[in-house]
């Protein structure tokens, strides 16, 4: 199976190029990272990416908010998007439930491996984009 292409997007250019690191090391291919919303929508438009990392807290801007832009934008396929944070999950909850994305994965576990079950035990479900 091909090395799954991903973009990353967080505001943390110290984590961005950590997780960069790590996931190019366990096998991902790293097509892109972004900072910003714009950014993001740029990159995933012109990379179209097997999965997306949107960082929760971009700063001044909202990841949710972003997640949505992704999938909404007919010019963009995020492909499998996948929140990340510094916050665990059941602060978030609800609005990682609300979101458009495929599920949520804390930065502390971020792994090849993490992201290819969360891909592999979610995708396909009926009310998820791909």
């Amino acid at each position: 199976m091909a090395a799954l292409r991903c973009l990353i997007i967080d505001d943390n250019s110290g984590f961005l190029q950590a997780a960069r690191a790590l996931l190019e090391r366990e096998g991902l291919r790293i097509v892109g990272v972004a900072s910003t919303g714009a950014e993001a929508l740029r990159c995933a438009a012109e990379l179209h990416p097997d999965v997306t990392l949107v960082d929760i807290d971009l700063g001044g801007e909202s990841g949710f908010e972003l997640a949505r832009r992704l999938v909404d934008d007919a010019g963009v396929d995020p492909g499998h998007l996948i929140l990340i944070s510094a916050h665990t999950e059941d602060d978030l909850a609800d609005l990682i439930e609300t979101s458009p994305a495929l599920g949520f994965l804390a930065k502390p576990a971020l792994s090849a491996e993490a992201i290819e079950r969360l891909i592999s035990s979610v995708a396909g479900g009926p009310d998820r984009p791909r």
